[in-house]
Formats: structure tokens, C-alpha cells, sequence
């Protein structure tokens, strides 16, 4: 893949959209970034990587989505702040990598507000991977040994957060379509099939 246009994922949990991201990087021969993300932001700012990590588990389970912000513009906060290691800074750093890696190379990136922080990029196809709700507890049962019950639970959960995370990052709301160049239905295309869409749709709008 000559070109470096850059593929960007979001998904509801239980969609098989990482599992669609990382087929279409093996297919096009090109990297494939998620958590590697928050690696690359501890290597480029020297900020532990634990805290990045950490970051992301102590906003789930805080109420800081509720507090209205200004959505993600690229500034970065100087060492000499209190607010370096801010949940907003650890942001601020992985949207510097997200824009690093879309200058420098065709790649896939899961996640991250990825689609927004490179709206602005004529390289870039954001992508929305999204499957009824009973698909997704389908597909999720496969992963994880809970009961029906603790499964729904753990997806609202979790879509709810992705939901939350990007609302707070970019003020857009995360299921809606007019954030995506494509929304594709996972359970009634199949990976295989999505992945061909995605690489279709690719050689039109860029070639």
C-alpha cells in the first residue's frame, strides 16, 4: 500500500470491530494501533506508561463525563504544570501520536477518538463497525463466561464509556453517522465482508 491513507475504527463492543481492523491491516499489509498507542504517548512525552493506563480504568468508574469540556483543539500542557499528567494531557499526548502516525504512514488505529483528532486529514476513513444488540451479547458470550444478565450489563457498560469518552473529547456523539465516511452492520456482512467493503470503498475514494 503506497499511499499513506490511514483507517480509523470505532466500535460497539461485541461488533468484531478490532478483529475487522486488525483483517484489514493484515490485508493491506499495514501497521495495526490500539493499546501500542498509549506506549508510543509514555515513550514521546516520558510520562509512565502505567498512568495512561491507569488513566483510562480511573475514568471509567468517575463521573468526569458529566462535567462539561471543551472539546480536544492539539494543545499540549509544558512538564512544568500541575496539569502534565492530567487526564486531558494523557489525551492531548495520544492524539500527537494518532497525528504523527497519519503523516507518516498508512496504518489502521482503533479507538482514541481516532476519527476526530484527523478529521481535518484528506488521508483519512473513518470507519463505524456497529451490530444489533443481540449479535453483540452473541459474540460477546464467546469471550467472556458470564451469565446472560452480567453480559448485557458488562456491554451497555462498556459502549456507555465509549459513548461517554468521546462525547467528553471531541462534543460529538459517538453513534451518530454523520462522525463516519462509512457505518457498516458486522452482523450482516460478516469480518471478511467488511473488511472488502472498507477496501472498496478505499480504491474509490482514494485511487
Amino acid at each position: 500500500m503506497k499511499d499513506k491513507i490511514v483507517i480509523t475504527i470505532a466500535r460497539q463492543y461485541g461488533s468484531g470491530g478490532r478483529t475487522v481492523g486488525k483483517m484489514l491491516a493484515q490485508k493491506l499489509g499495514i501497521h495495526f494501533y490500539d493499546k501500542e498507542l498509549m506506549k508510543l504517548a509514555s515513550e514521546d512525552s516520558g510520562i509512565n506508561e502505567a498512568l495512561f493506563v491507569n488513566a483510562d480504568e480511573k475514568i471509567k468508574s468517575t463521573s468526569l463525563f458529566r462535567i462539561a469540556h471543551n472539546a480536544y483543539h492539539g494543545e499540549l500542557i509544558p512538564p512544568e504544570s500541575d496539569d502534565f499528567v492530567s487526564t486531558q494531557n494523557l489525551f492531548n499526548y495520544q492524539a500527537k501520536i494518532i497525528k504523527g502516525l497519519a503523516e507518516e504512514e498508512a496504518c489502521v488505529i482503533v479507538g482514541r477518538c481516532a476519527d476526530f483528532i484527523l478529521k481535518d486529514y484528506d488521508n483519512v476513513l473513518s470507519v463505524f463497525i456497529h451490530a444489533p444488540h443481540e449479535y453483540c451479547m452473541e459474540q460477546a458470550a464467546k469471550k467472556h463466561s458470564m451469565s446472560s444478565k452480567e453480559l448485557e450489563k458488562f456491554i451497555l457498560k462498556t459502549d456507555k464509556h465509549r459513548a461517554d469518552y468521546y462525547k467528553y473529547y471531541t462534543g460529538r456523539e459517538w453513534t451518530d453517522a454523520r462522525n463516519y465516511d462509512l457505518c457498516l452492520d458486522s452482523s450482516k456482512l460478516g469480518y471478511d465482508r467488511c473488511v472488502e467493503e472498507i477496501v472498496s470503498y478505499i480504491n474509490v475514494r482514494f485511487h
